[in-house]
């Protein structure tokens, strides 16, 4: 078979040289070559910078997203922190408010009693002293006539006239009060 290659390679001139390229077949290759390399940079190589410069500038814009969208939630989360502080202290104050509103109430609820108290007090002092008063003059209504009626057995004789009665009954009354008065030293 080694002849048959050798004996078909001297039937069409002089033997080719196996190390030495066909200029024809090299000038083919160089010519598609060339243009598969046009095409290549003309439309592909466009194409590639392209997509490669889009895909650039979308990680760019989304990193500047990334950052603008950090930067707003610091500012949103500082804006909650400081919320937060403003409403515990507002808390602090309404509590506070409500204790010294609920002393207030506490004080103005004592003195309202107090007053209620004192009140109640004196009127009853007022009724106790009325009602003595109404005793006394009850009492002393009472004695007079006993007083009267047992002076007159005394006597012997009626005290009818009511001045001399008057008179009998404030006598008595007067010397049972120094009796009292002496008693009561």
């Amino acid at each position: 078979m080694n002849q048959l290659i050798i004996s078909a390679a001297t039937e069409g001139g002089e033997a080719a040289n196996p190390l030495v390229p066909n200029l024809w077949e090299m000038f083919v290759v160089l010519v598609g070559f060339a243009l598969l390399m046009f095409i290549v940079v003309k439309f592909v190589v466009p194409m590639f910078e392209k997509t490669f410069a889009e895909r650039a500038e979308a990680i760019e814009g989304g990193i500047a997203k990334a950052e603008k969208a950090q930067a707003e939630a610091s500012a949103a989360l500082e804006e909650y922190k400081q919320q937060l502080t403003d409403a515990r202290a507002e808390a602090n104050r309404i509590r506070e408010e409500a204790r010294a509103e609920g002393a207030q109430i506490l004080a103005d609820l004592k003195e309202k009693a107090a007053a209620e108290s004192a009140r109640i007090t004196a009127q009853a002092h007022t009724q106790i002293e009325s009602e003595r008063q109404a005793a006394v003059v009850a009492l002393r209504s009472e004695v007079g006539t006993l007083a009267t009626t047992l002076a007159g057995r005394i006597v012997g004789e009626a005290l009818d006239d009511d001045q001399r009665a008057a008179r009998v009954v404030d006598r008595f009354l007067a010397e049972l009060e120094s009796q009292n008065a002496g008693a009561a030293k």
